[in-house]
């Protein structure tokens, strides 16, 4: 199985940027899509960017596209989420999560539905001035 670890949350102001990663052990992560959720204050979870395996295939939230960006770095056995421009309502803990590839037809409909295998137990991301 892998085990996810999220890090680079903290607090920033509105129109700043932070990155956030998920470092993976226990399996090669490049085998899995791979996707970031969130959780705002009295909301349920939403998902906001996912990354296929085997094409590198994305997937974005209107709400942070063209503000974010997934990547993979596979020597690192990672995948990142750029953030830019954040806005307070961005605000939110932040999940990594993935799936096995074999079991991924649609990264968008498998980030959509959020039924991922394997998940992180957070970053709390917090924008305010």
């Amino acid at each position: 199985q892998v085990q996810l670890v999220e890090s680079g949350g903290g607090l920033v102001q509105p129109g700043g940027s932070l990155r956030l990663s998920c470092a993976a052990s226990g399996s090669t992560l490049d085998n899995y899509a791979v996707g970031w959720f969130r959780r705002a204050p009295g909301k349920g979870r939403e998902p906001v960017s996912c990354i296929s395996s085997s094409d590198g295939s994305t997937y974005y939230a209107d709400s942070v596209k063209g503000r974010f960006t997934i990547y993979r770095d596979n020597a690192k056995n990672a995948v990142y989420l750029q953030m830019n421009s954040l806005k307070p309502e961005d605000t939110a803990v932040y999940y990594c999560a993935a799936e096995p590839y074999y079991e991924v037809y649609s990264i968008q409909a498998k980030c959509i539905e959020g039924g991922m295998d394997y998940w992180g137990k957070g970053a709390l991301v917090t924008v305010s001035s």
